[in-house]
């Protein structure tokens, strides 16, 4: 993967669903996927942003893409399973999802974890990737070359103190991967996890105030781990967990 270079339209054909689209690493992945040929359906909370990325795309000279707006701490099942609807009948199939969307929450002791604080990480970070996917399965499955990214941590791979409740849901998105791929193994879907690393972005800033964002990539500078995990022409790995940045 490290020498991987995108093929100008490689993801020409796909249709791909991006959650958390109207800003850093999601938008970014979603002007990526439309650049190399793809139709991208933009899901996010705020339609300004989205609307946003939505010109930017046709800009560029890329495919019109979907706007959905879709607050992930209220959507219940049947939100999503309306979606899935929805893609079917416009575009009668999907073949990938980029679960990008995620909130940081309170970083402290874990004695001090407000309840409210717990159950709205989890219903966003965690609930709504379980609903979102099992809508969506039926219409994956279709796709000759199918492909789930979720979106892991470095703190849900190994517990880190007063990372709380997201350190926590991560380590949950990292098995609900593992569960998924296993099930789809030897099958045209994959599922895999990308740990995006340290980047500029404002959850970022949000965890390290102090830190110089200079000082680290932005979402632009780690897209082709994005690009290669949904390129069915490069890509064959199911079940594992991709670094946007090498490991140091």
């Amino acid at each position: 993967m490290q020498n991987y270079i995108p093929a100008p339209q490689c993801l020409a054909d796909k249709v791909i669903l991006v959650t958390g689209a109207g800003s850093g690493i999601g938008r970014e992945a979603a002007l990526h996927y439309a650049k190399f040929g793809a139709s991208v359906i933009l899901l996010g909370k705020t339609v300004s942003k989205l609307e946003a990325v939505y010109d930017d795309i046709i800009a560029a000279g890329g495919q019109e893409p979907a706007i959905v707006p879709l607050d992930l701490a209220g959507a219940t099942p049947s939100h999503y399973a309306g979606l899935a609807g929805s893609i079917e009948h416009q575009f009668g199939k999907l073949d990938g999802v980029l679960h990008n969307a995620s909130q940081l929450g309170e970083l402290g002791p874990f004695e001090h974890i407000k309840v409210e604080t717990w159950q709205q990480i989890m219903q966003v970070n965690v609930n709504s990737q379980f609903y979102l996917t099992q809508a969506l399965l039926p219409l994956l499955k279709k796709s000759p070359a199918g492909s789930v990214i979720f979106t892991s941590s470095s703190v849900g791979v190994k517990g880190r103190a007063y990372w709380g409740s997201y350190a926590v849901s991560k380590f949950a998105t990292q098995g609900m991967m593992e569960v998924l791929a296993d099930e789809f193994e030897n099958t045209a879907l994959r599922v895999n996890c990308i740990n995006p690393g340290g980047t500029r972005t404002a959850m970022r800033a949000k965890a390290f105030p102090a830190e110089n964002p200079d000082s680290l990539p932005s979402a632009a500078d780690i897209m082709p781990v994005y690009i290669y995990l949904m390129d069915r022409s490069r890509s064959q790995e199911n079940g594992q967990t991709f670094h946007a940045q090498s490991k140091k």
